[in-house]
């Protein structure tokens, strides 16, 4: 994805990843206002009539850098979840993973998936920056909620620390709360990066800005800034945590 020239070429990249895995995946194509964008979906899960867990992150980035970590580590790690829920099915949902295109340019392909009336998923769960740190930052309306319990305790099991709260950037989770869906999403990052990066999104100016906000939307997001062993870390924790929120029984506990 990093190598590609264009939003195009990033999508494609995705596509030849699905093909090797054996994912059957299709194209919708959106229009918002002057805009128009593809998003692109693959089925993971073969139980048709189990509740939809929808994966996702958006796929396109801005004209300067090569999106490295904004947003090809968050397809990635989507990539990687596919592979594994394939090759061992969670037990009560089928899964969905969605590659948004536009969210750059203000969250469009998510807005489209959820005003086009598609199929509500029991939980949206989005990834957006996962390349590097000691830290997972999720975004969770109900910091009491199960899935954050599920998550602290995967985290911790594989060396990772958890900061979980409603406080977070806009990204394509947004869509989906919007409308009342249950979503959440996670990044990756170092812990000591949140409070400068929440002042930032606040309009203030921290004393040292957060290394991401020194990356991305600029020449500096390239492949060298991403940590590969701990974004393997990552993934490994999120797999735990959804493995285990989905482990329990789906009528007992709400998606959060």
């Amino acid at each position: 994805m990093a190598n590609a020239t264009d939003n195009a070429g990033r999508r494609q990249a995705i596509e030849q990843r699905l093909d090797a895995l054996g994912l059957p995946w299709h194209r919708r194509t959106f229009k918002s206002g002057e805009h128009q964008g593809q998003n692109l979906f693959a089925e993971v899960g073969d139980a048709a009539d189990s509740p939809l867990l929808l994966i996702g992150a958006h796929s396109d980035r801005v004209a300067v850098g090569k999106g490295a970590t904004d947003n090809a580590s968050g397809s990635a790690t989507v990539l990687a979840l596919a592979e594994r829920f394939k090759r061992e099915p969670l037990r009560h949902h089928r899964v969905v993973v969605a590659f948004w295109d536009l969210e750059e340019v203000g969250l469009l392909g998510a807005k489209a998936y959820v005003a086009d009336g598609h199929e509500k998923p029991v939980l949206y769960v989005n990834f957006d920056v996962f390349g590097w740190g000691d830290t997972l930052w999720m975004m969770a309306p109900d910091s009491d909620g199960a899935l954050v319990a599920d998550t602290a305790a995967a985290a911790a099991g594989n060396g990772l620390k958890l900061s979980a709260g409603q406080q977070y950037p806009p990204t394509d989770h947004l869509p989906f709360l919007k409308a009342g869906w249950p979503a959440v999403s996670y990044s990756l990052i170092g812990g000591d990066e949140i409070a400068p990066i929440l002042a930032a999104y606040a309009g203030e100016k921290p004393k040292a800005p957060a290394k991401v906000m020194r990356v991305i939307h600029s020449d500096a997001d390239v492949m060298v800034e991403i940590d590969a062993q701990q974004a393997i870390r990552g993934v490994d924790a999120v797999e735990d945590a959804l493995r285990r929120w989905d482990a329990a029984d789906p009528g007992a506990r709400q998606a959060k």
